[in-house]
């Protein structure tokens, strides 16, 4: 603890955000830069505590206390290395992490809490533009193949993890390019896919092939943005018969639906085929994108961060209006005394793309999408609703009498998350067993039913955060050398048999 008033000297400060008018003019991402000593003072926040409750908050244990001191001493060569030795990627959560942590941070029981994922932001560019990320290369090749099916954040994590311990590591992936949702479902204006590019390369020079426009199984037919055109299929089971072990990081990938009347009218689509063709446009693969916002109405179903990244891309092309709704009330402005410090707390949230424009209502479900008679949406009928605790303790949500109204649209975008991965394909080519949820079902050391496949991230755990993602993917890593060669040396943030907390 370098500065031990440091947490009352300083206030939370964060960079400020571009100009809107200026910001929604590209797609760069949205943050100004952050001064070096304005880091420094935010590390100096840090309160060193005797218990360092944002360890638990990560699921990736990073070092939190040890690399913010670091900051504040503007030791940042050394920051890097700690913060390298539990995060294969801090560039992507410094950008994308809701920051479970900072929930957790102990100066937040009654002050804003320590800019973790700030500083975390700051050390990984720091490191890159001073060249300390290096390819890292084994010393000793083990000879042993295996696959990694899907480059999201925990099959990456689980191919650059094993490459290191020596091993042959081929990464499928269907869709072009790698990188899963950091390139198809993650905007330029959250990451720009440069940062995304730089870090493939390094897994490449350590090693690691990509095979992209290859499905592992036959697509789904109900996640149709999610395979590349004309994509090389190759049966699960010959997968796994030409390599020593396979890691499935396919992800939950199926879209949630909602059966409501008019759904089949053309400009309804889920968030992610939506925001797959604006990103390839993005990078060049498409002249324009089929789906476009540019002067409609848009109507957003759906109140997270994928219904954010949609808010965001839909005032870029050009919308003349934008309603997000939300099926649950408004939250507080602060924590509740039924959410104390150190849960997560369940706080109205505003995003860069909320700052943009748009209206949020809250407490709302649709129950209708209106026809314009030619078999296209040209609205939808809503109405409020109340939350209340079901029979089996469960949120429900009762109608308000009298509450029905109307939003003219010619575009909604369904945003309300995904149900698991895909039951067809690797799943069924392999006979994979899964749990009541309908992921894939595993042992506490990620293994599968069939001896030699081993499932991470989104596909076993359903939908999640990027920083569980690359836990799980560095885990399932651990254990997948552990079962080629009998032992490990690979870190693995969640132990095995921890299954309570996966």
């Amino acid at each position: 603890m370098g500065d031990i008033t440091g947490f009352l000297t300083y206030q939370r400060e964060l960079p400020p955000r571009r100009p809107v008018p200026v910001r929604l003019r590209d797609w760069r991402e949205v943050y100004e830069p952050f001064p070096v000593e304005s880091a420094r003072n935010q590390g100096a926040r840090c309160m060193d505590c005797g218990i360092p409750f944002c360890h638990e908050g990560c699921p990736l244990g990073n070092l939190i206390p040890e690399w913010n001191d670091l900051v504040y001493r503007d030791d940042w060569s050394e920051a890097i290395e700690r913060l390298q030795a539990t995060n294969n990627f801090p560039e992507f959560t410094g950008r994308l992490c809701p920051a479970p942590c900072e929930g957790s941070c102990v100066l937040g029981i009654n002050a804003d809490p320590v800019t973790i994922e700030r500083i975390e932001y700051e050390i990984a560019e720091r490191a890159w533009s001073e060249g300390w990320v290096v390819p890292v290369k084994p010393i000793v090749r083990t000879g042993k193949r295996v696959a990694v099916v899907g480059s999201g954040p925990s099959g990456l994590a689980a191919a650059q993890q094993l490459a290191r311990a020596g091993h042959d590591v081929t990464v499928y992936e269907r869709a072009e390019r790698p990188g899963g949702l950091l390139r198809y479902g993650i905007p330029e204006f959250k990451m720009e896919k440069a940062v995304l590019d730089r870090r493939l390369a390094q897994l490449e020079a350590e090693g690691v092939t990509f095979r992209c426009g290859v499905s592992v199984g036959e697509p789904d037919a109900a996640v149709p943005w999610a395979a590349a055109d004309g994509a090389e299929v190759i049966a699960g089971a010959d997968l796994a018969a030409a390599h020593d072990a396979v890691v499935l990081a396919g992800g939950s990938t199926r879209p949630r639906e909602l059966d409501i009347p008019g759904r089949q009218l053309a400009g309804i689509h889920s968030a992610m085929a939506y925001l797959k063709p604006s990103n390839r446009v993005r990078e060049g693969a498409l002249a324009d994108t089929p789906i476009s916002a540019a002067g409609k109405h848009v109507v957003i179903i759906g109140g997270g961060d994928t219904g954010a990244d949609c808010l965001g891309t839909a005032h870029r092309q050009g919308a003349l209006s934008v309603h997000q709704l939300e099926i649950l009330p408004q939250p507080p402005e602060t924590r509740t005394a039924d959410n104390p410090w150190p849960t997560w707390p369940v706080i109205l949230r505003t995003s860069s793309a909320h700052e943009e424009g748009g209206e949020r209502l809250f407490a709302v479900t649709t129950v209708e999408f209106l026809d314009d008679g030619n078999g296209s949406v040209a609205g939808l009928r809503a109405e409020e609703v109340e939350m209340t605790t079901g029979p089996d303790g469960r949120p429900a949500f009762e109608p308000v009498p009298g509450s029905t109204f109307e939003l003219p649209c010619e575009l909604v975008l369904l945003a309300l998350g995904f149900t698991g991965p895909e039951r067809t394909g690797v799943v069924a080519d392999l006979g994979l067993e899964l749990d009541q949820r309908g992921n894939v079902a595993t042992d506490p050391t990620w293994a599968t039913n069939v001896p030699g496949v081993f499932v991470c991230g989104d596909m076993t755990r359903g939908q999640s955060l990027i920083v569980w993602a690359i836990a799980e993917g560095r885990s399932a890593a651990a254990a997948v050398d552990r079962y080629l060669m009998g032992t490990t040396a690979l870190p693995a943030p969640i132990e095995p048999g921890r299954v309570a907390l996966r």
